[in-house]
């Protein structure tokens, strides 16, 4: 059975001077503001759509990269993940591109081999 996951955003006003808040549906944090400025220039310190596709790349890395090292018989205590996700204002058409994720683990001996196939075992980096 697939999970859906949903997220509400309501907007008002204009795209440079406008502004709006998202909401999660599980209600697992709060309902924040977002506007074009901490979209765009990153200085107001706000969030963006962009940061929560970083933070939802890095986990969802990081539960597969734990899964493909479990399958292989390696047990990490712990992954650091890092995601980043550059957003590009282009002239009329905007440009999100996903960067790879790092992973660092308490034993990297033993994951030498899984990275070269998390494209196809982490299904938020299938492109």
């Amino acid at each position: 059975m697939a999970a859906i996951s949903r997220a509400d955003a309501v907007w008002e006003g204009d795209l440079t001077s406008g502004k709006g808040r998202v909401k999660v549906a599980s209600g697992a944090f709060n309902e924040f503001p977002v506007t074009w400025a901490s979209r765009a220039e990153r200085t107001h310190g706000g969030t963006s759509p962009e940061e929560l596709i970083a933070a939802a790349h890095a986990a969802c890395y990081s539960m597969a990269f734990s899964n493909g090292l479990a399958k292989a018989g390696h047990h990490p205590e712990r992954l650091n993940t890092s995601a980043e996700v550059e957003f590009v204002p282009g002239t009329g058409i905007t440009t999100i591109t996903l960067s790879g994720a790092t992973s660092t683990a308490s034993r990297p001996a033993s994951f030498r081999s899984w990275p070269k196939r998390r494209r196809t075992a982490a299904p938020c980096l299938r492109r």
